[in-house]
């Protein structure tokens, strides 16, 4: 069966503007919307990796610094 190759140029503002128009909301919102989840996805991983930073050199802060912690 041959095979039919499609070639679409998209205007990305063209896009972005259209999407906004369909859930009826300002441009600036749309594109907040559409990257709050990759954005989730950042934070959950930063914090994570900082987490697992933090309890494998726990050991090495407490002999450099004290165990002692300090209110601020």
């Amino acid at each position: 069966m041959p095979r039919t190759q499609l070639n679409v140029r998209a205007n990305p503002a063209a896009v972005a503007a259209e999407a906004a128009r369909r859930r009826r909301a300002t441009m600036t919102r749309s594109l907040e919307e559409s990257t709050e989840p990759d954005a989730q996805d950042a934070r959950r991983a930063f914090v994570e990796a900082a987490a697992d930073f933090m309890q494998r050199y726990e050991s090495v802060f407490a002999e450099e610094f004290g165990t002692e912690r300090v209110a601020r």
